[in-house]
């Protein structure tokens, strides 16, 4: 229980990062911005058309007798529209992170360098098109990942009572778990972390992961929410990226303490 508290306070501690820094957060919410206009369009393209394409994908119902044929097709629009919804939540992370990569890699080194006891933040040493690929193949093979849950889970779903209770929890957690990998890949990539390892050091603290991600992937069930937070989460996660490594966290600013040490000793 002491780490499901922990994993939300960096969170709460992430978007208070970002309100104390405004113009990290206007930056950082430009990502968030576009994606949401690319998922919205999809979204509103599966609502109108999603009938036709049950309709057309479902040719041996054309002779089943009314109500059977429209409630087994309703049926199945709401569970494809659903399927989509669940799917945008789990993918807008990757995709908002993909589109984001210099705002938010910019972002989570000013956090290193924000509780960092010296003031500095590690550094990949990598191009930036370097960084993009394994962002965007790490990216992929988590999606694949969370598509194997989903389906699961949805297949789940079907059971009485079960289906309708403790699945749609589990796949918070489960949210909440690939919520928490794809942002901490930023600050954990930095670091040459890679995939496996990162994978690895997730599981081992998975009341921690499940603490900061599954209240954060409740939020972002709302859109517009999620890219309100998605600095915040940027931040939070670097914070928590520091915690699974053991690395020292102070709440101060070390700049804006040296400046200070430094206007004490011209005064004195």
């Amino acid at each position: 229980m002491r780490d499901l508290g922990a994993g939300f306070s960096y969170l709460l501690k992430g978007q208070r990062w970002v309100a104390r820094h405004g113009k990290q957060y206007g930056f950082g919410l430009v990502p968030g911005l576009i994606t949401l206009v690319l998922y919205a369009a999809a979204l509103v393209a599966l609502a109108v058309w999603g009938e036709d394409f049950v309709g057309w994908s479902t040719p041996f119902a054309d002779d089943w007798t009314s109500p059977w044929r429209g409630l087994f097709r309703g049926f199945l629009v709401a569970v494809l529209f659903a399927l989509g919804l669940l799917l945008a939540v789990l993918t807008f992370t990757a995709v908002t992170l993909l589109i984001g990569q210099p705002f938010y890699e910019s972002l989570s080194e000013k956090v290193d360098r924000d509780v960092s006891p010296d003031g500095t933040a590690p550094e990949s040493g990598l191009p930036l098109w370097r960084e993009l690929w394994i962002s965007a193949r790490d990216s992929l093979r988590i999606l694949c990942r969370a598509l194997l849950w989903a389906v699961l889970l949805f297949a789940l779903g079907f059971i009485p009572v079960v289906g309708q209770t403790v699945v749609p929890v589990i796949g918070f957690f489960v949210t909440g778990f690939f919520l928490t990998q794809e942002l901490v890949s930023v600050a954990l990539q930095r670091r040459g972390v890679d995939l496996r390892a990162r994978l690895a050091l997730l599981r081992s603290r998975k009341t921690l992961i499940w603490g900061f991600g599954t209240p954060l992937g409740l939020a972002f069930l709302v859109p517009v929410v999620a890219v309100f937070l998605m600095p915040g989460a940027v931040a939070g996660a670097t914070l928590l990226a520091r915690e699974l490594l053991g690395e020292e966290i102070t709440e101060g600013d070390p700049a804006e303490g040296a400046d200070t040490a430094k206007e004490e000793n011209a005064t004195s």
